[in-house]
């Protein structure tokens, strides 16, 4: 089918509406109509920092919308149903089955490369190869294609308009805490200290009130107010003379029992650890600075640990209702950190949440 979709030409250029030409779907693929995609610093990440032979390609991966087509192996979904498209896995390896989708040995290809297993790309431009799939997905185009391992079903009926951040950045950061974080969690008195507060991080700070007293960190005012709206205390590093120390200070000397890093950078990271309390849990999910400092003597001597994470360690198929179930109930309260855009304002909304004016621009299809 011929779609419109947001393409991107080259390392760093504007997105531009193009007609673009969307394979049929195969035997377990499906094809879905776009009510809204979030954006995520991953897409403007990854527009900024891939190579040339890359492009030009198609992003987004923070897509919700209603299944239009299957293929004639699918039989999880049907067409017509409401769905949150998340990151793709094979379901089949020994990581999808043990560790979770997020760790899939087909990751790449399915989520990051541009093309299918067998090379084929999902779309076409001017007749010549465009690539697609990001994250299994590439939801900033009118229809995308998907399959049915990363669509969750939701309930008929449900307003999609605002839900499609659900399918990674709220996913990740409160997948962390209630994946991570809370099967560790000592007492009620424990302390969790989130280093940058976009989507994420107050994704985490949201699943985490109630269960933590919590922390924000970070330079923007705006966030850290919505921070603070979430039951969290602020900390503008920009105004404190030893991070590390007020931190520790604000926890009764102890330092923080866990922390979150959304941000990527080294120093962000070597305070993080070193604000930890003895036996503290620190978890790394942004993609940023390659290499981080770190005090190997402190990290050992007192039982420090260090831990990645994709996705929160979340399945979406479980992670997702239970997000949706909670933010039912007003237990996680993110709603009001989306700011809905035309989708035709993708390139504003990309330079609103840049510049800190909003904390999760939506497009709304």
């Amino acid at each position: 089918m011929i779609t419109q979709a947001a393409v991107v030409t080259e390392p760093g250029a504007a997105f531009n509406f193009r007609d673009v030409q969307l394979d049929d779907p195969r035997p377990d693929e499906i094809i879905v109509k776009m009510v809204s995609t979030g954006i995520c610093h991953t897409d403007i990440s990854v527009r900024d920092t891939l190579p040339a032979d890359m492009f030009p390609r198609v992003l987004g991966h923070e897509g919700a919308g209603i299944v239009e087509q299957v293929g004639s192996a699918v039989t999880k979904v049907a067409v017509g149903d409401p769905v949150i498209l998340s990151l793709d896995a094979c379901g089949q390896c020994a990581n999808c089955t043990s560790k979770g989708p997020g760790y899939c040995e087909n990751t790449l290809i399915l989520n990051y490369m541009g093309f299918r297993m067998d090379g084929s790309t999902t779309y076409t431009m001017d007749e010549a190869p465009l690539h697609g799939q990001f994250l299994g997905q590439s939801s900033f185009s009118a229809y995308a294609l998907a399959t049915e391992r990363n669509a969750v079903k939701v309930a008929p009926g449900t307003d999609l308009s605002r839900l499609g951040p659900y399918g990674c950045s709220f996913m990740t950061g409160a997948g962390t805490v209630l994946n991570i974080l809370d099967p560790k969690r000592g007492s009620d008195t424990d302390t969790l200290v989130v280093y940058g507060v976009g989507a994420v991080g107050l994704a985490a700070l949201a699943a985490a009130r109630g269960r933590y007293q919590t922390f924000a960190v970070d330079l923007q005012a705006s966030r850290l107010e919505a921070a603070v709206r979430l039951g969290a205390t602020a900390i503008n590093p920009a105004e404190s003379e030893d991070l590390v120390a007020q931190i520790k200070e604000l926890t009764n000397g102890h330092g923080a029992n866990f922390a979150i890093d959304t941000t990527g950078k080294t120093a962000v990271v070597k305070q993080m650890v070193q604000a930890l309390a003895i036996k503290g849990t620190a978890v790394i999910l942004a993609l940023g600075d390659a290499t981080a400092e770190l005090d190997a003597v402190d990290v050992m001597m007192n039982g420090k640990q260090i831990v990645g994470a994709i996705m929160g360690d979340s399945d979406p198929h479980q992670t997702i209702p239970e997000l949706l179930r909670m933010a039912a109930a007003g237990e996680f309260m993110v709603d009001d950190l989306i700011t809905a855009y035309p989708v035709a304002q993708i390139n504003e909304a990309i330079a609103d949440a840049e510049s800190g004016k909003v904390i999760k621009p939506v497009l709304v299809w």
